[in-house]
């Protein structure tokens, strides 16, 4: 008998309130205090200004630090993405490359640019949703 296909999850763009819905623990990451009440209260949610944030070096020390002091972290939302690490393409390039190192969580960024201004490169490398 054969078995059934399994369907891929699909996944709503811009989708905050699926951290909570997911095993595991969420963190989001903005820059600002916009999603204060968007967020589910079982996510962590902070704020990039509090702690200085500016470029994407820096950005990917704080996502690094923040699976390393918490193994339980499985989801890490980033939103207002060219506002934290810039508009430098390239360089959001090689932070979504520096990501694949971070074992074990699954990252949802937004990005607000046009489509036709990102490099194809970055599609070879992460998922639009």
């Amino acid at each position: 008998m054969a078995q059934p296909q399994k369907k891929a999850p699909i996944k709503k763009k811009n989708n905050i309130s699926d951290l909570k819905a997911k095993m595991g623990f969420g963190v989001c990451v903005e820059k600002g205090d916009a999603l204060t009440h968007s967020v589910n209260n079982k996510a962590r949610l902070i704020d990039a200004d509090d702690f200085g944030i500016t470029g994407y070096n820096e950005y990917f020390g704080m996502l690094a630090g923040i699976k390393a002091s918490n193994y339980d972290v499985t989801h890490i939302f980033g939103d207002a993405t060219l506002k934290i690490g810039g508009r430098d393409f390239g360089e959001l390039v090689a932070f979504f490359k520096r990501l694949a190192i971070i074992q074990d969580v699954e990252f949802i960024f937004t990005i607000s640019a046009d489509e036709t201004e990102l490099p194809a490169e970055l599609f070879e490398i992460a998922e639009k949703l």
